[in-house]
């Protein structure tokens, strides 16, 4: 399969079609990585780890505790 390369700016986009995108789960806004290998181009998804809540909760200790924050008087129909 071939594609085309445009201008988007200053730079050039290459536009990638929906079956390849849905096939490697790729979405409008999700971050990729490229290199060069050779004369290819390399496109690579960056996949986030997703962490669950346990964990990020293990991840707590004194040390990395954020103060409480003042944010002043409930405003409309917020409740504290």
């Amino acid at each position: 399969m071939s594609t085309n390369i445009g201008k988007w700016g200053n730079s050039l986009g290459l536009r990638i079609p929906g079956w390849v995108a849905e096939q490697i789960h790729l979405n409008e806004g999700d971050e990729v990585t490229f290199s060069v290998e050779g004369s290819r181009l390399v496109v690579t998804p960056v996949r986030r780890r997703k962490y669950t809540l346990s964990e990020l909760l293990d991840g707590m200790s004194e040390d990395n505790l954020h103060t409480e924050i003042d944010w002043g008087e409930p405003m409309g129909r917020e409740v504290w």
